[in-house]
């Protein structure tokens, strides 16, 4: 008897500490299984594309020379090979990145093995493209010089703080390294942005004031109401630099204004093709990259090239207000655009190639005499984010474009002289407003989601990559107008005091003024956009932005009723009709492989306007017309158009699907604690 009273505590204590073994290790295996899951693929730089490949935040990039930016030269003729050889090339580069990121080599590790891998084949093969762009020069001018130089690339530091552009070789240090690494650090797509890539806007230094206007001074402006984009026109291409090269961009682009934008249009088919402008005299092409909330969201272009295969991932955010506004020159008056003149503002290889061609600016509402260059803004509550391009205002006079996009076009000199040569045109200014808050930074982004745009993969969805394209598609008589209109210091357009001149005064519903040309303010309209959710603060005062065109900044005048492109959203409630929505699921299409129309009132009736799409929500369908049917050119087929919450690679709503492992701890912890019942029982 005294022996078993012996062994009895032995076994009881035995089984005791097996039953907190099993509580404790079927407990750690739920918190971890559950936390992985509610945090992979965005917020933590982890892989999304399923390699199961863990990313630093402070992630290497892939620095390759720009051979566009150097080709100032070339033939008529040579044209097409180049384009082509140029495209390849960035082909290349996003290849070889893709390779860097599913390699695990990222943050710079084995720099050995991503050499002999990765770094020399792409040097190898951006050799053999450049020997061809070499040689079909050659055949038609003059044999290019020095461009084999140009084949190397190097690994770059990601996170270096290096945001505005500048080059930097040096190796990452450990405190940006840590503070970089945070939660939320790499992004949804793993590739950027970073905490670092974002500001406070009130820290930002006011701009200075703009320069004195001449008496010859052009001072009038001129609006176009093109919409803000609400029927999802979208696509990767970019026909001014990669013309005939489906994703040639590698990122995604809005588009507003002319409908017909893809990489392969002709300039006849941007001249045939529908506008989204009021005034349908403008059918130029607007368009710039999209804004992202880095929120899980599985947009339409997950699985797609230029999208989420490129690291470009996240809910596409629809601006709340797009203001296109032509303005004057500070010293004489302007003359006509040519028609098809193309313009890029802004460099999308501005990361790597530094920030001489950069050109976006960032702000918020009410603090736009503040503009950031190479970071996002952290807005105050209530302040919505502005993002704003100043194009190019002078013009050789010769050309519609050039072999690098730029030299046929140039910015004013600070007294907005032009350079010898050129003659000043109506400067573009593009203002485009988000209603996204500003991202909670302390834990990268979890509880409200970081924004970016979209970027070349390797270019880490930097601020300062940020560009805009415009494309003259005016009508020549339509041109002339506005001419006039600037140079005899009109206000003109939507909202102007000579709308006349633009569209019917009930086109658009804002009613915003301008304040005095000169004065280097703007008066917020009262009223609100037909496609905005609520005013802005009033009472901003912009200032002249660096090495831009020395021109104030317009008024916001007001988004349009949309008439010839369909609606993302249906009708608000006019008091006789209800919102209606489809109620199919999985976008299953017609038996004739189509996709059914959107039930709506508001298809094509002018003056029914789409209502707001909020940040975080659910993008409702396009409603479609019957005019509307067909997709347009280029935009990705709206049976896939509505966001969903992301189901394949490492969101949320993938948590369901893999936690097995959560439950065998579930199972071994109810095992320990029926376990720990019956031994307390055998101790009494």
């Amino acid at each position: 008897m005294a022996r078993n009273k012996r062994r009895r505590p032995t076994r009881v204590r035995r089984a005791t500490f097996a039953a907190v073994a099993l509580m404790l290790g079927g407990g750690g295996l739920v918190a971890a299984n559950v936390y992985a899951s509610a945090t992979e693929g965005w917020g933590d730089g982890s892989d999304t594309t399923g390699t199961g490949h863990v990313l630093s935040a402070g992630m290497t990039t892939i620095d390759c020379p720009d051979v566009g930016s150097r080709l100032t030269a070339v033939p008529d003729a040579a044209r097409p090979a180049v384009d082509r050889e140029l495209a390849l090339l960035d082909r290349q580069t996003a290849e070889a990145y893709r390779q860097l990121q599913q390699s695990g080599q990222a943050g710079g590790q084995g720099s050995g093995s991503v050499d002999g891998t990765i770094m020399n084949p792409l040097k190898d093969q951006r050799a053999a493209a450049i020997g061809r762009i070499t040689d079909a020069i050659d055949q038609a001018g003059e044999r290019p010089q020095g461009l084999d130089a140009l084949a190397a690339c190097t690994l770059r530091p990601g996170a270096d703080g290096a945001s505005d552009g500048t080059r930097s070789t040096a190796p990452q240090s450990t405190a940006t390294a840590t503070s970089s690494a945070q939660p939320g650090g790499a992004g949804q797509g793993g590739n950027g942005p970073v905490v670092s890539d974002y500001a406070d806007i009130t820290s930002a230094p006011p701009d200075a004031p703009n320069p004195p206007q001449q008496a010859d001074a052009s001072r009038g402006s001129f609006a176009s109401d093109c919409g803000v984009n609400a029927n999802g026109l979208f696509n990767s291409d970019n026909v001014i630099v990669a013309p005939g090269v489906s994703n040639g961009a590698h990122h995604f682009h809005d588009y507003v204004g002319n409908q017909g934008n893809n990489a392969f249009a002709s300039d006849d088919d941007l001249a045939g093709a529908g506008t989204s402008c009021v005034d349908k005299g403008d059918k130029s092409s607007y368009y710039w990259p999209v804004l992202r909330l880095q929120n899980g969201t599985q947009e339409r272009d997950a699985g797609s090239p230029g999208g989420g295969t490129e690291g470009n991932a996240g809910q596409i955010v629809t601006p709340k207000q797009v203001t296109l506004t032509f303005t004057g020159n500070p010293l004489g008056k302007v003359t006509p655009m040519p028609r098809l003149l193309r313009i890029i503002t802004g460099d999308a290889k501005a990361f790597v190639n530094g920030p001489g061609n950069a050109n976006a600016s960032w702000s918020c509402t009410g603090y736009e005499n503040r503009q950031l260059k190479d970071k996002y803004p952290l807005c105050p509550p209530g302040s919505d984010v502005v993002r704003s391009f100043r194009f190019q205002s002078c013009w050789d006079g010769r050309n519609i474009d050039s072999a690098n996009h730029r030299t046929h076009v140039a910015f004013t000199a600070p007294d907005g002289s032009c350079p010898a040569g050129f003659r000043p045109i109506p400067q573009l200014v593009e203002r485009i407003v988000y209603d996204v808050k500003a991202p909670s930074l302390q834990d990268g982004g979890r509880t409200v989601p970081l924004f970016a745009v979209d970027s070349f993969p390797e270019q880490l969805h930097k601020p300062v990559t940020d560009h805009g394209d415009f494309i003259n598609v005016f009508d020549e008589d339509l041109m002339r107008q506005m001419v006039d209109c600037i140079n005899s210091g009109r206000t003109c357009g939507p909202g102007g005091d000579n709308a006349g001149t633009t569209a019917s005064p009930t086109a658009s519903s804002g009613s915003g003024t301008t304040a005095a040309p000169g004065s280097g303010t703007t008066d917020q309209p009262g009223a609100t956009a037909t496609a905005t959710s609520a005013p802005a603060p009033p009472a901003t005062q912009p200032g002249t932005e660096p090495r831009t065109d020395a021109t104030i900044t317009p008024a916001r005048t007001t988004a349009p009723a949309r008439t010839t492109a369909p609606a993302r959203t249906t009708a608000p409630d006019n008091g006789t009709a209800k919102q209606q929505r489809r109620t199919k699921r999985n976008h299953t299409a017609e038996p004739d492989g189509s996709t059914p129309p959107a039930p709506s009132t508001a298809t094509s009736a002018p003056g029914l306007t789409s209502s707001p799409t909020q940040p975080g929500a659910a993008r409702p369908e396009p409603s479609r017309s019957a005019s509307a049917q067909a997709t347009p050119a280029g935009s990705v087929p709206s049976a896939t158009a509505q966001p969903q919450p992301q189901g394949t690679q490492g969101a949320l709503a993938e948590t369901g699907a893999h936690l097995w492992p959560a439950a065998l701890g579930t199972l071994l912890a109810m095992s320990g604690l029926v376990m720990l019942l019956r031994a307390r029982r055998l101790r009494y």
